[in-house]
């Protein structure tokens, strides 16, 4: 045993004496050059490239290393068995991820690249004001270096614009106000939200089907037309007016276009903003990817006499709104102005009960593009309504009803919300809920002839 104890000192010592000498021929410089040396010559012969991303910047969060995460976790060609999945906050969407050390490939513009996420434990820290997470992440991107001027740069564009519109489709949608009458919140915002839920849908939407076809190639037209306007040199936004009675849908029809784009929607209250400047700065604080509503535009303030403002001189109004100064010309230059361009892809949408007492000034292209008449239940939207509310298609109705159903609504006149009413008051019994309706129908429609005998006698004395 003292014979092997005293052979492994021997080499011991002799491998010591060897690495002595070698950092004495080899010095530190010298070997750091050497391996320096290897690099350049396997980067040579190496035809890819890498890139890392890691998720902190400094002490910053890595907003690429975000954009790249929810960039991936849209793609259904991850290998290996175990994902990552999460859902962030404000989120109705769970996503999923590249774990550990797991990889995916991708193509872009006919070019193959390789992800990898990198993760390592972070190095035991001293103190520091803002700790760093204990596991230190990262991604890989390997490109071939032929291919690396090709698609690097319009590559992460790509993946920071694709995650951009996966995070606006995970968030819940927001319905906005300024009910706090000019205030600001404890971030300097003029502006207070809710989460948006309302139901409607283009496809429960109460309206001739035709013209709600029309309606939604408009807004898809607009959603998509980012190189028009530009090209055209046009702010990238659109002007809506919906105008019609009461309980036509006017409302849902707002939210449908919400739901159908995606967008944030502002209802502006005309009554609470002061002056045109603060109109302004309201304006400026709205986000893109929004819709701008002023419901009852003419119901809100005094905007229908343009020559009373014209005569004040200033351009203040001298109407009684309780200290509101809005004039019609601040309220120009928000929707048309150059206070308009403050910012991209918003839609404007005005409603009115009263269409003749707005302005001529409000109503033309380029600050209202698209006027739309929310008309009385028309027979293709009561199919629509039968079917939103009993589940009713028209093969589930007797022939002779429907055929009276069609005959009589025109001539009753009756909106939408009031018809919806009468279904809901009896979904629980489809049969009496059409058997109510057609009756309400026949006395509705008797009841205008009536008033229209009346009218035209008196006008024929």
């Amino acid at each position: 045993m003292k014979e092997y104890w005293g052979s492994l000192a021997s080499v011991l010592g002799v491998l010591a004496f060897c690495q002595s000498l070698l950092q004495v021929l080899f010095p530190p410089e010298l070997r750091f050059a050497a391996l320096k040396l290897f690099n350049r010559i396997f980067n040579v012969f190496n035809s890819y490239c890498y890139f890392d991303i890691t998720e902190i910047d400094g002490v910053n969060t890595n907003e690429l290393y975000n954009a790249v995460q929810l960039y991936l976790s849209s793609s259904v060609s991850i290998s290996g068995s175990r994902l990552s999945l999460t859902r962030a906050l404000n989120s109705s969407a769970i996503t999923f991820g590249l774990t550990n050390n797991d990889t995916l490939f991708d193509t872009f513009n006919g070019v193959n690249v390789l992800w990898e996420h990198i993760v390592t434990q972070r190095q035991a820290q001293t103190f520091s004001w803002r700790p760093m997470p204990d596991e230190k992440r990262g991604f890989t991107l390997r490109i071939k270096k032929k291919d690396k001027s090709l698609i690097l740069d319009s590559y992460l564009d790509y993946i920071m614009e694709k995650a951009n519109d996966i995070r606006r489709k995970n968030e819940d949608r927001l319905l906005y106000t300024n009910s706090r009458g000019g205030s600001l919140d404890s971030r300097g915002h003029p502006w207070e939200s809710v989460p948006f839920k309302h139901p409607s849908t283009f496809e429960t939407l109460a309206m001739d089907p035709a013209k709600k076809g029309e309606i939604m190639e408009d807004l898809k037209d607009f959603a998509n037309g980012q190189s028009f306007y530009q090209k055209t040199g046009r702010a990238w936004k659109r002007g809506y007016l919906l105008y019609g009675p009461p309980g036509t849908g006017k409302s849902s029809m707002i939210a449908a276009m919400a739901n159908y784009l995606g967008y944030d929607i502002y209802d502006l209250e005309l009554t609470e903003v002061h002056n045109n400047s603060e109109l302004r700065k309201l304006l400026m604080k709205t986000s893109s990817k929004s819709i701008i509503v002023i419901e009852d535009i003419d119901c809100s303030i005094n905007l229908s006499n343009r020559k009373k403002e014209m005569r004040s001189g200033s351009g203040v109004s001298t109407g009684d709104e309780g200290g509101n100064s809005i004039t019609l010309s601040g309220l120009l230059n928000f929707t048309d102005g150059l206070w308009s361009c403050c910012g991209s892809e918003r839609i404007f949408v005005f409603t009115t009960n009263h269409i003749d007492k707005l302005d001529p000034a409000l109503l033309r292209s380029g600050r209202m593009d698209m006027h739309v008449f929310m008309s009385y239940c028309s027979f293709p939207a009561l199919r629509i309504l039968l079917k939103n509310y009993l589940g009713n298609e028209d093969s589930d109705l007797d022939e002779g009803v429907l055929k009276e159903l069609e005959e009589v609504i025109d001539k009753a006149e009756m909106t939408p919300a009031d018809i919806s009413e009468l279904l809901i008051k009896n979904r629980r019994n489809k049969d009496r809920a059409v058997i109510e309706l057609l009756e309400a129908l026949k006395n509705k429609a008797e009841m205008k002839l009536k008033s229209g005998e009346s009218a035209a006698a008196a006008a024929g004395r």
